[in-house]
């Protein structure tokens, strides 16, 4: 058998977070992500897009974990007390990790991956209005820009694309305007379509 089809049987073709039925996929834990049953989980697309961070974490749909830390499985309970550390800001996640044990061994293997450090108020890079933007985006200048050391002046609407993130400042994003690598800030650009 397979290990998609271990964790499908494991699993009972759901999420085994959140319980839905869609896009499901296996998800290796990490740090090692190794692909054997016993570090994987099987998960949506949503749970596994929030996990990895390319989407914000919705705490309404993580409510899902006061029932799910429970599980008898060693990678979902590694993960749901992962995710309700990132969570910790709302009052039913620390409500939830007051109560949650988890036996040495699976709990340095939680806190093995640094991933329960970061909370739901991770920064993203977003455009002015607020929609996150993901590497490889296009995006629209709102307001015309003079760029700093060149004669290139960046005017209103001029599309920029497969834009890069400034890895350390979510405010700043980088691509090419008239074959030139300029830096923008997100606050004077709207996601292209």
């Amino acid at each position: 058998m397979t290990l998609e089809e271990q964790l499908i049987v494991r699993s009972g073709g759901s999420c085994e977070l959140c319980k839905s039925k869609n896009a499901l996929s296996v998800y290796s834990l990490p740090p090692e992500r190794k692909q054997q049953v016993e570090c994987c989980i099987h998960i949506c697309e949503k749970c596994q897009q929030q996990i990895e961070k390319r989407e914000e974490l919705a705490p309404g749909h993580w409510t899902c974990l006061r029932e799910t830390m429970w599980s008898d499985v060693p990678p979902v309970q590694i993960q749901s007390w992962r995710l309700l550390n990132r969570l910790k800001n709302e009052s039913w996640a620390s409500e939830a990790l007051e109560i949650y044990y988890l036996d040495d061994e699976l709990l340095e293997t939680a806190k093995a991956s640094g991933d329960h450090l970061e909370t739901s108020t991770d920064t993203f890079h977003r455009d002015c209005n607020g929609v996150i933007l993901q590497a490889g985006d296009s995006v629209t200048l709102i307001k015309s820009l003079d760029v700093k050391g060149s004669q290139i002046n960046a005017k209103i609407g001029t599309v920029v694309k497969n834009i890069r993130l400034v890895s350390d400042n979510n405010e700043q994003i980088e691509g090419k305007i008239e074959g030139q690598q300029i830096v923008i800030l997100t606050k004077f650009v709207r996601k292209a379509g």
